[in-house]
């Protein structure tokens, strides 16, 4: 098999814009969260232990996501039925977006070849991106452990926030 060495976006380059429809039927489009930061959650399939734990965690997170003015959006390449399924079964608080077409994952780097059971297959590899509020990646987390991994992205968030909101960029979040 074949396949393409491919790479996240680095921290500092423009995160690739796309448009997905979410778990409420609305459209996302990343270039429209400016201003905010953006946590991007990329993850194989709904319904998953892994994929459910890790939605759970960032869920339990979401009052001090909010709290930051940080907007939180997982992606997997499920449809958007399956995804109201996923969120009402386990009554999750993050929005969640259907990439069926693999537009945004192929984008970011995160459809690669995974290895289970010694059998190779393509598929989403779990990665989180953290976007600036001008809409830069500013940091590249590999899930490798899914337990405490949103709040490892939560502290990176509130940093961020912080040296956005330090006196010597002059602002202030508000």
């Amino acid at each position: 098999m074949r396949v393409d060495i491919v790479t996240f976006p680095a921290p500092g380059t423009p995160a690739p814009d796309f448009e997905l429809v979410t778990d409420r039927y609305e459209k996302f489009r990343l270039s429209s969260q400016r201003g905010h930061p953006v946590v991007i959650y990329f993850y194989p399939q709904d319904d998953t232990q892994g994929c459910t734990f890790e939605s759970i965690e960032f869920t339990a997170q979401m009052p001090a996501f909010r709290e930051l003015g940080a907007v939180v959006i997982g992606i997997s390449p499920d449809s958007v039925e399956k995804h109201c399924s996923f969120r009402d079964k386990y009554n999750l608080g993050v929005t969640l977006a259907a990439d069926p077409d693999r537009k945004a994952i192929e984008a970011y780097g995160v459809w690669q070849l995974k290895k289970m059971f010694g059998v190779e297959f393509m598929g989403v590899k779990r990665v989180t991106i953290l976007v600036d509020p001008e809409g830069k990646v500013a940091e590249v987390f590999h899930a490798t452990r899914i337990k405490g991994h949103a709040e490892k992205v939560l502290a990176a968030t509130r940093a961020l926030v912080e040296r956005q909101d330090s006196p010597a960029r002059g602002r202030k979040r508000g």
